[in-house]
């Protein structure tokens, strides 16, 4: 039952490829700097220290120490984002072997066109009547109602043409019995997956849009290996 309401330079400076007086030297990292800049500091200390009263030498040591743990900081936070990095592309390779297989997303947003979707409302309990409201741009909203379930996955079907929705993007949610809101999956395929421009991975599906790896529930085979599935809890 569906009700309706409202609601490039080259290496070499000079052109024949040999080494010039006027090649760019090569900027300093951060953490030489640093060190040749405390090392200056340093010497200019100790020269110019009361000779009636120097310093004492345990403090110089103190500051060498401080400099040799700043430096392994620095160099810690330079190899893990290195890191992190290369684990970002491992997991852009391995998703990729990912595109075109059915994929399970938990989302609140859907993309209807022509075609049908499929998807799951993850009950916590028997439900007796479990509502399925889609919002669309205008705030209208379409309910439809779905039979008693028990507990677990409520299968669904959502046919836009005998609907009579147009295209576009609407807002998805499930209203159980007795007043929750539990999760609700689509099924779609997945287009294709991208870095964006802040280093994140994106991921397409057909009937959703853009999605992050988060919000993958299952990968489940080609659409005719109906019994590929991988799922993560």
């Amino acid at each position: 039952m569906v009700t309706t309401t409202s609601n490039a330079f080259g290496l070499n400076g000079n052109a024949n490829g040999s080494t010039g007086s006027n090649a760019v030297a090569p900027a300093a990292s951060p953490v030489s700097a640093n060190k040749d800049m405390f090392t200056k500091l340093l010497v200019a200390q100790i020269r110019n220290q009361d000779p009636l009263a120097p310093s004492d030498p345990a403090t110089f040591v103190n500051q060498l120490s401080q400099l040799s743990q700043t430096e392994a900081l620095e160099n810690m936070t330079q190899t893990t984002s290195a890191s992190a990095t290369m684990l970002q592309s491992l997991q852009v390779l391995a998703m990729g072997g990912q595109v075109g297989n059915q994929v399970s997303v938990e989302t609140s947003r859907v993309q209807l066109g022509e075609t049908p979707l499929q998807g799951t409302v993850q009950l916590g309990g028997a439900s007796s009547l479990t509502q399925l409201v889609l919002t669309g741009a205008t705030g209208v909203q379409t309910r439809i109602e779905l039979p008693p379930h028990a507990a677990g996955a409520q299968p669904f079907t959502i046919d836009p043409a005998k609907l009579g929705l147009p295209a576009g993007k609407y807002s998805i949610a499930a209203e159980a019995a007795d007043g929750t809101k539990p999760a609700v999956e689509i099924d779609g395929r997945l287009n294709s997956v991208r870095l964006s421009g802040t280093g994140g991975i994106v991921m397409q599906v057909a009937g959703i849009g853009d999605v992050e790896p988060g919000w993958i529930t299952g990968f489940n085979g080609k659409t005719t290996d109906a019994d590929a599935s991988v799922t993560f809890n």
